[in-house]
């Protein structure tokens, strides 16, 4: 039997205790033999309500993993079994809430939020291999152990609300009993949807080459190799990297965003940026900065700070801040009196195209990665993207130190999380020369060519040339150091200053933290 002197409900953790079984043997997986004689036919299948119905989900469930394995299962069959067992799961919890609560139990007050964690790379998934559940045992044992990690998070909320709530008010075995077993089924069948819905939105329709598999290992790294990740994945940074960081961070599930409408958004955004085939503001700018954003938002624990829906916006900003760049400036734009400027009447020419153009994209449906914000969500989302992709625009660079700074030096400096988010983007759009020396000089080069295309450009137009755009009379190592002086190091100050302000009081701290050492694989604990 279960004691209840042993089962205890911890800060939302559920633990279930082992009841030996009479006969001491655990129930059989079905065999090959047996899964192949399956009938997939729903017309066949028992009510949901009915004592077989988690009995015949769970092994439909198990069919659709080994098949989704083999790749070998179409979409219509999978969606309507996975509804089957969706119903089924909602038939055991309808049974077992349907009793009222007896007087005066006080439902215990919610535990204190937990720091947020980063999910398993998705490319990691289908190589790792994960214990399963313990199965159930003969029919008169009740329930294996079930760790708590391994429940889907929405099936153990419930299972803390309704389950141990159960138990406490059960009267006699034999009322207990059937419910008791059936929670375990259900137990099992949300651990194996949970499983395949997951298979299906990072594995199935998302396939991660083993070379890009190897790089992306290192994404939690300072100094990652943005160059080798294009290689590997055939020019497809973008699509892999904006893939891989929007799922470790929750955001494809916490807003439902269609698995293969993301891969179509990513994929349009990088033909935006290879448009005008720039050497330096390109897909790989754009991969390099999202992962620069990524490291700071996690090793410096600042993704605790913000809400799902900023960490969704600064990601997505990082993607597009620079969609279909032209590969030329601002004053170029304006000089030349291009359409674009005249469009935007010459204020922040490119920055105000690079968000039209991105939310121009997200109004096709096949798109559309916000079709499932509510309005208030899409409101501050777009609201959060505009500000901080504006404040990548470099004429701005001095003003948003200078605020922020000013903001930092008040008695009790109130840090805005717009303002917070805008710094750090611009600090990662600029920090090529804060990495590893080779790739530092990679960024350099590709930048000097693309300002010396541009002042191929003015001298046909008779313009005068830009600063940096001579390729005749640029002195390179003199332009570097002075951009690294003036620019890149005083950003980084204030930028450091803004995030220990923000999150000294999440982290404790009465001074300066220790500096923390680059991340590894899987190194996802943030300060706190």
């Amino acid at each position: 039997m279960v004691c209840a002197g042993t089962r205890q409900a911890k800060q939302g953790a559920l633990t279930i205790v082992r009841r030996s079984s009479s006969k001491g043997k655990e129930a059989a997986a079905p065999t090959d033999e047996q899964l192949d004689q399956l009938d997939l036919d729903p017309e066949h299948l028992p009510a949901v309500d009915t004592p077989d119905a988690c009995d015949k989900a769970a092994l439909r469930l198990r069919y659709l993993l080994r098949q989704l394995n083999r790749g070998e299962i179409s979409a219509e069959t999978l969606q309507k079994n996975l509804q089957y067992a969706a119903k089924v799961l909602e038939a055991v919890y309808i049974d077992e809430t349907k009793e009222p609560r007896p007087e005066g139990d006080q439902r215990a007050a919610p535990a204190p939020l937990p720091r947020r964690r980063l999910r398993t790379p998705c490319w990691a998934r289908c190589s790792i291999d994960r214990p399963e559940a313990k199965r159930l045992a003969d029919e008169d044992d009740e329930l294996s152990e079930v760790q708590p990690d391994a429940v889907p998070p929405e099936v153990r909320e419930w299972l803390a609300s309704t389950f141990t709530r159960q138990l406490a008010t059960a009267k006699r075995k034999s009322d207990e009993k059937p419910k008791f077993r059936s929670v375990a089924h259900a137990i099992r069948a949300g651990i194996f949807v949970d499983r395949i819905y997951r298979r299906v939105t990072s594995t199935a329709l998302m396939q991660f080459p083993q070379d890009v598999v190897r790089v992306l290992k290192t994404l939690d790294e300072w100094s990652f190799d943005v160059f080798a990740l294009n290689e590997a994945a055939g020019g497809a940074a973008i699509k892999y990297l904006g893939y891989e960081l929007l799922n470790r961070y929750g955001m494809i599930h916490k807003f439902k965003v269609p698995p293969t409408v993301l891969e179509n958004f990513l994929g349009r955004i990088e033909e935006g940026y290879c448009k005008f085939h720039n050497p330096y503001h390109n897909n790989l700018h754009a991969a390099d900065v999202a992962q620069t954003v990524h490291y700071m938002l996690c090793q410096t624990g600042l993704m605790n700070w913000l809400s799902d829906l900023e960490i969704f916006a600064t990601l997505v900003a990082a993607v597009v801040h620079d969609f279909e760049h032209t590969g030329t400036t601002n004053n170029f734009h304006v000089m030349s009196g291009s359409d674009t400027a005249l469009l935007y009447n010459d204020r922040a020419v490119l920055e105000n195209h690079h968000i039209s153009a991105a939310f121009r994209l997200l109004r096709d449906e096949e798109c559309n990665i916000l079709q499932n914000l509510s309005r208030d969500e899409f409101r501050e989302f777009r609201t959060l993207v505009i500000d901080m992709v504006l404040a990548t625009d470099m004429s701005f660079h001095f003003q948003q130190l200078k605020n922020m700074r000013a903001m930092l030096t008040l008695a009790e400096p109130v840090v805005d999380k717009s303002k917070a988010a805008s710094l750090v983007l611009h600090c990662c759009d600029i920090s090529h020369p804060a990495k590893r020396w080779d790739l530092h000089h990679r960024w350099t080069m590709s930048l000097l060519d693309e300002f010396f295309l541009q002042g191929d450009k003015e001298r046909e137009l008779g313009l005068p040339f830009s600063p940096l755009c001579d390729r005749n009379n640029t002195l390179v190592a003199e332009s570097q150091i002075g951009f690294i002086e003036f620019i890149v190091e005083p950003s980084m100050g204030v930028c450091a200053d803004m995030l220990e302000c923000v999150l000294g009081p999440l982290h404790g701290a009465k001074g300066p933290r220790e500096p923390r050492g680059e991340g590894g694989k899987g190194d996802y604990h943030c300060l706190d």
